[in-house]
């Protein structure tokens, strides 16, 4: 039986009173939200209006103050439904899993999110959009700590959930946390842009809101590679053994003149944690090299598609823990039983509880590096500071490549070669966003 149906049977009044004087008190207002949901439901009715890349990038171009006042009440719309499906996920899951440390905590900050934008008003002005941006931005930044609460939680309940359940959740939740989040941060870019045309400043030409419309693969990769080269050998807290030899080269071949539009953070992030874990594992394969082997990377540009290779020598992704490639995707413990390590758990505990969180993207993590040194420009050098491991970055990688229609595919050639992998990025930008109603 699903958590609805056993609250509402056991929600009497009495019983409602009972617990708020024998039990914590933190769990009586999610308990309501479950008794008292008709305005959930008639937005969990409603079907979430996905985009496509390129409709958002035509409906960005040419931006003037009624475009934005009409891109203000879509999101204002829009959102509470994407979240409202998300609230009824959550309230399917079993009650054992809804009470694991973490996932009560991102079901409070969904519903209370539900309701601050179901109440916001309509936006009728510029400046009311000044002061909607302002909201926008507080429930992004109220929401840093959904990833690694979401992870922690889910991992804690990884026994009570068949794999195939627990990855599906996961994966809908995740999908569409970045599909809140692209709805938002590109209409706050918008506001920036016209905000800049209408002060006399000059707007950036080469991207539309969050989205870059001339976007080089190459100088991506070499960006990701530039700042990662930077690190120290025992960036990840785990005293991996090796020499001081500097990381691998990172070399790139095919096409190197790609350019597409793209959303360049969802691109970035997917390249910096594919390199990161191949320098990692090259310096474990090889830990008496004083020059490491390089890692080689391949742009192809399809009619429809770009497809990036990354081939390093780092002995393959296959363990005692992990038996496909595929299961490096998984957050159950039967799948990756590095789910469930002490060390892991820890890590996520204190990301969650921080006032940083977790956002999922490079500049976060360049910006952590970076405490404590001088520089106040992460372009400029990529910080010295240990992040430790938390198994985020291969999921998110996948979901980020799957969610307008890509795919990221991991081939392990166990022994003297290591680990292929490829990321497909649809071109065109005719894909649909990948949410799951």
């Amino acid at each position: 039986m699903t958590w609805p149906c056993q609250l509402r049977c056991w929600l009497t009044p009495d019983n409602v009173r009972r617990y708020s004087v024998t039990s914590r008190p933190r769990r009586i207002s999610t308990a309501v939200h479950f008794y008292q949901n008709r305005q959930l439901e008639l937005y969990a009715a409603k079907e979430a209006q996905r985009l496509t890349l390129r409709q958002l990038v035509f409906f960005g171009r040419n931006m003037n103050e009624e475009r934005l006042i009409k891109s203000a009440n879509y999101v204002r719309t829009e959102l509470p439904v994407r979240i409202a499906h998300r609230l009824r996920d959550m309230q399917a899951l079993p009650y054992v899993v809804m009470n694991q440390e973490g996932v009560t905590n991102v079901y409070e900050l969904y519903w209370s999110a539900f309701e601050k934008f179901r109440r916001y008003p309509q936006v009728n002005t510029i400046a009311e959009n000044e002061s909607f941006c302002v909201f926008l931005r507080g429930i992004l930044d109220e929401h840093k700590a959904a990833i690694p609460n979401l992870s922690l939680g889910l991992s804690l309940a990884s026994p009570y959930l068949s794999p195939d359940r627990l990855d599906s959740f996961m994966r809908r939740m995740l999908v569409s946390r970045i599909s809140r989040r692209v709805l938002a941060e590109h209409h706050i870019a918008l506001s920036k842009t016209l905000a800049l045309e209408r002060d006399g400043d000059i707007s950036p030409k080469d991207n539309v809101g969050i989205i870059y419309t001339n976007l080089s693969v190459k100088d991506s990769i070499e960006k990701c590679a530039r700042f990662l080269r930077k690190r120290p050998v025992d960036v990840d807290r785990d005293a991996i053994p090796g020499s001081d030899a500097p990381w691998s080269e990172v070399t790139i071949d095919g096409h190197l003149d790609t350019a597409f539009a793209y959303i360049r953070e969802h691109l970035e992030y997917i390249i910096f944690e594919l390199l990161k874990n191949s320098f990692r594992a090259t310096r474990l394969k090889h830990p008496d090299a004083t020059v490491l082997p390089p890692i080689h990377a391949t742009v192809v540009s399809g009619e429809n598609d770009i497809c990036i290779r990354f081939s390093d020598q780092g002995g393959g992704l296959l363990s005692s823990e992990i038996k496909s490639p595929l299961d490096l995707f998984s957050f159950s413990h039967i799948r990756n039983a590095t789910r469930l390590h002490d060390s892991r758990l820890g890590a996520l505990r204190t990301i969650s509880t921080s006032s940083r969180g977790m956002t999922a993207t490079v500049d976060e993590q360049l910006k952590l590096w970076q405490q404590g040194s001088d520089c106040a420009d992460p372009e400029q050098e990529a910080g010295v500071l240990p992040h430790p491991r938390i198994g985020i970055g291969l999921p998110m990688s996948n979901i980020f490549a799957t969610y307008f229609g890509g795919s990221l595919e991991l081939v392990s050639l166990d022994g003297y070669a290591g680990t292929d992998v490829y990321v497909r990025l649809p071109r065109l930008g005719t894909n649909l966003e990948g949410i799951e109603v």
